[in-house]
C-alpha cells in the first residue's frame, strides 16, 4: 500500500527548493521512477514536489562560446529527437533513445534519468540491504546475474540503470544545481555516488537541491561519440553491458578520448584503462584488440554475471571498428 503524503505544485523553482528543503519531501517531474519507488515503498515520503509545471526547466538552447544547456524537465524523447544533439553529441541521442520504452521517453526528464534510485530486485524488495540502512548486501551472494563488476566497495553491487549519464559523462558536460545556498555546478562525472563513499546515496545532491540543467561543451568537429547498450532479445530494459565512446580524432589516430561504461558498476563508470591503450594510437587491430582485453582488466564479477566481461571485450571491439570505418569514411 502506498503510504499517504501531501502534493504541492510550486509555481517557481524558489517555491520548490523551500519545499524540498523540508524532512520527507521528494522531488517529482516525470514520475516514471518516482512513482514505482512509492508503490514499491522504497523510502519514505511525507511530501511530493511537482516541478512538471516549471516551463523554464524545458529545453534546448545554444549558449555563449557554441555549447548546449538543456533543461532538467527536457524529455528523454525531445533530447533523442533535438536536431543538434543528433549532429554534434551524437552519443547522448543514441543513449536517450535507448532509454525503456516509447511512452516512458516521452514522459520521463533528463533531471530523472540522471537521478533514479537503483533497480536492484533486492534493493526494490523487501529486504532491508545495506543501500536501505541494513549491513547485508544480498546481492553479493545472491541473485547477481544483472549486479556491477567493477566499483561495488565491497558494500553495494547494483549498476546505474541511466543511458544518459555515460554519454553526458563521455561528453564532459557539467550538471547545474540549484538550492537553498544557490546554484553550482559540477562535473556529470563526479554528480553519483560511489558506494565506498556513502552507500546511501545516489547522488551528491544535498536537501532541497534540485538538477535544474545540464551544459554540453562546444563541439569539436574532430569529435566522434557512439553509445552502445546491449541487453536481453533487444527488449526495453536496462542494459546487461553499455559503453559510450566520444574519441577526439585526427584522420584515424585518436588523439584523445573518454570511454563511460554503463551495466558495469554502481556509478557510470570511466574506463581511464581503454582510454589509456588507445590515445594516441591508430584504430588497427592490435589497438582495438588491447582495448577490448583492458576493458575488463581489474573486473570482479560475480557468482552469476561473468558473462558480461565476453560482453564489455566485443561491445568495444565493435565499436572502435565502427568509429575506424565512420573515420575512414568521412577521410
Amino acid at each position: 500500500m502506498m503510504a499517504h503524503f501531501s502534493y504541492v505544485r510550486p509555481r517557481s523553482l524558489k517555491e520548490a527548493i523551500g519545499h524540498l528543503a523540508e524532512n520527507g519531501a521528494r522531488v517529482h517531474a516525470g514520475g516514471t521512477d518516482l512513482l514505482g519507488c512509492l508503490r514499491d515503498q522504497v523510502f519514505d515520503v511525507r511530501k511530493v514536489v511537482s516541478i512538471s509545471g516549471l516551463s523554464a526547466m524545458r529545453g534546448v538552447e545554444q549558449v555563449a562560446g557554441g555549447g548546449l544547456r538543456i533543461g532538467a524537465l527536457t524529455t528523454i524523447a525531445e533530447i533523442s529527437e533535438h536536431p543538434l544533439i543528433r549532429k554534434h553529441y551524437t552519443a547522448l541521442a543514441q543513449g536517450a533513445s535507448e532509454v525503456a520504452s516509447p511512452q516512458l521517453r516521452n514522459q520521463g526528464t533528463l533531471g530523472g534519468n540522471l537521478c533514479q534510485k537503483p533497480r536492484c530486485w533486492y534493493y526494490r524488495g523487501e529486504f532491508h540491504c545495506m543501500r536501505k540502512g541494513g549491513d547485508v548486501c544480498y546481492a553479493a551472494g545472491g541473485e547477481n546475474q544483472f549486479h556491477c563488476i567493477f566499483g561495488s566497495g565491497g558494500r553495494c553491487f547494483i549498476v546505474h540503470p541511466s543511458d544518459t549519464a555515460p554519454a553526458l559523462s563521455a561528453l564532459d558536460a557539467q550538471v547545474e544545481i540549484t538550492g537553498p545556498g544557490g546554484l553550482r555546478t559540477m562535473p556529470v562525472e563526479n554528480f553519483h555516488v560511489h558506494p565506498e563513499d556513502d552507500v546511501l546515496r545516489e547522488t551528491w545532491l544535498e536537501r532541497g537541491e534540485i538538477v535544474t540543467a545540464v551544459r554540453l561543451p562546444a563541439p569539436q568537429a574532430s569529435l566522434k561519440s557512439t553509445y552502445r547498450k546491449i541487453r536481453a532479445r533487444r527488449a526495453w530494459d536496462f542494459a546487461l553491458a553499455g559503453a559510450a565512446l566520444a574519441l577526439e580524432l585526427d584522420g584515424d589516430r585518436v588523439v584523445d578520448g573518454r570511454v563511460v561504461l554503463s551495466g558495469a558498476a554502481p556509478v557510470p563508470w570511466r574506463s581511464l584503462l581503454v582510454e589509456d591503450t588507445i590515445r594516441g594510437k591508430t584504430l588497427d587491430d592490435r589497438t582495438i584488440d588491447a582495448a577490448a582485453d583492458a576493458v575488463v582488466k581489474g573486473a570482479r564479477p560475480l557468482a552469476k554475471n561473468k558473462y558480461k566481461l565476453p560482453l564489455f571485450r566485443g561491445m568495444i571491439q565493435e565499436e572502435l571498428r565502427r568509429i575506424h570505418q565512420s573515420a575512414g569514411a568521412d577521410g
